[in-house]
């Protein structure tokens, strides 16, 4: 019997390292790792010290030659930024893997862990892992050295509106602050009567004019003026003027219309009350609560002035008031207010209440007003008018007086109110006492008319307790449920043991 021999499995046989003589399997370089790195560095020519430069005004790193470009801390973009700094270095190189090292935020520095690979002695494929060390420098860029001037812009948009009162820029200033279009500004400079916005560049002042044109009814016109020239590349360096007029009417103003223009929004009566300006002008005709809405466009091929300035505001006591019933509109008549109700009334200045002088009027404070109230609104019967259309006017559709508001204290009003506005960081000259009446005017009219607070960032005030949404006299007042718990950053998301973040 013969025994069957199985086949040898080839196997593969050790040499000795030239350096060291231990076993290894046979390479190229007849050298084990150990000794292959201590000969070879693949890394040699790689800087492990690198500095990139971030700027702390506006959160951004600086991309060679001149380019800034917002980062999050170990995201990808930054690791993109970090190893096109070391890119020349690393062409005679394989990249294997590149991830951040954890460092802390404070320390103004950043770690990458690089894995390479390289073709060393007769064809060894050696590989090894690094840290390069990044060196945070603040450096401000162009845009924030322009910004801290302060005296650099591009753009500048001027908004205006010929009025005596600033309501209608107050309630454009919380929809920039809501809407967060002051973010782009350089400056906001406060005039007399309006305000001045500039801009690094004409797409931002563009949009702010959009913006404009959508929330307030206004015109638009622009300009611009050459600054320089190079005759060699044909480049223009331009400084862009946009000019925007709001219409010059505000709420609780009284407004006379042209005869045409009454006709067009459905025979109602030329002299009439604006109770609101959104992106139209809202307005109520106190006689029969026929309602209309003006868009810029129609006021302007349609103009027309306030009778009044606020100033001119007198107080009256009602005497007597009666609901009237609803009566049929005539044809071509317009929509009627839901919100209001008509009434008659008997009234008599506070100022005259020694004397039997009482004027009666047509009112739409019908469901506000009661015997013994005070009501805000102006005398049309002991004063002269200069209007063109009021002059025209047949003296009987003239009304002797028109109520515009119901009067409450005011002091009571500013010890309760129990929220604030935030407001835009602006240079301006001061506020006199008349601002701050106007300001206060402002204030009540989001307490009494829901339909702007919509539009509004209302912010709860820790400092006042909260009491009930209606007072004693009734005087309307902010609800709990629309006011805005206001942030207050004061640590770190790591905790009160947290460090600072980078920008700080």
């Amino acid at each position: 019997m013969e025994y069957m021999k199985a086949p040898v499995a080839p196997s593969q046989g050790n040499i000795l390292c030239c350096q060291c003589g231990i076993p290894i399997p046979p390479n190229p370089a007849n050298m084990c790792v150990a000794c292959l790195r201590t000969q070879v560095d693949i890394t040699e020519g790689i800087p492990k010290q690198v500095t990139v430069h971030f700027c702390k005004q506006c959160e951004r790193y600086l991309q060679p030659p001149g380019t800034w470009v917002q980062c999050a801390l170990e995201s990808r973009e930054l690791l993109t930024l970090c190893l096109k700094k070391i890119k020349a270095s690393l062409s005679k190189v394989r990249l294997i893997e590149a991830s951040f090292v954890w460092t802390e935020p404070h320390s103004r520095r950043l770690k990458i862990k690089l894995t390479v690979q390289k073709e060393v002695m007769n064809g060894a494929i050696l590989q090894q892992v690094f840290v390069v060390e990044y060196v945070v420098q603040p450096q401000m860029c162009d845009d924030c050295h322009r910004v801290e001037a302060k005296d650099f812009w591009k753009a500048v948009v001027q908004v205006r509106q010929k009025t005596l009162h600033k309501k209608t820029f107050y309630y454009l200033e919380q929809l920039i602050l809501k809407h967060r279009l002051h973010q782009n500004t350089l400056r906001i400079k406060e005039i007399h009567d309006g305000l001045d916005f500039y801009y690094g560049s004409k797409q931002h002042a563009q949009k702010m004019v959009d913006f404009l044109q959508c929330t307030v009814p206004s015109r638009s016109k622009s300009s611009q003026r050459l600054i320089s020239h190079d005759i060699h590349s044909n480049a223009y360096n331009y400084k862009s003027t946009f000019s925007v007029e709001i219409v010059p009417v505000c709420k609780d103003n009284v407004v006379c219309l042209s005869p045409k223009l009454a006709q067009s929004l459905g025979n109602m009566s030329q002299i009439c009350v604006c109770i609101r300006v959104t992106s139209a002008v809202h307005l109520i005709d106190p006689n029969t609560l026929q309602i209309a809405d003006l868009d810029g466009s129609t006021y302007w091929r349609h103009p027309f002035n306030s009778l009044f300035h606020p100033k001119q505001l007198e107080e009256f006591i009602v005497i007597d008031i009666t609901r009237v019933q609803e009566r049929k509109q005539g044809a071509g008549a317009g929509m009627r207010s839901n919100k209001h109700t008509l009434a008659e009334a008997w009234v008599q200045k506070t100022s005259e209440m020694n004397t039997d002088n009482q004027y009666f009027c047509r009112t739409h404070l019908g469901h506000l007003l009661n015997p013994g109230d005070l009501v805000l609104g102006y005398d049309l019967a002991n004063c002269n008018l200069n209007d063109e259309f009021a002059n025209k006017m047949n003296p009987h559709n003239v009304p002797d007086v028109v109520l515009i508001k119901k009067s409450y204290d005011r002091t009571k009003r500013q010890r309760r109110r129990n929220w604030k506005l935030k407001e835009l960081e602006r240079d301006r000259e001061g506020m006199d006492t008349d601002d701050e009446r106007q300001y206060q005017d402002f204030l009540e009219d989001l307490e009494e008319d829901e339909t702007i607070r919509r539009n509004v960032n209302i912010y709860k005030d820790s400092k006042i307790p909260v009491e009930s949404d209606t007072d004693d006299e009734g005087a309307p007042r902010i609800s709990l449920a629309e006011m805005l718990e206001e942030l207050h950053i004061s640590q770190d998301a790591t905790g009160g043991e947290g460090s600072d973040m980078m920008t700080q």
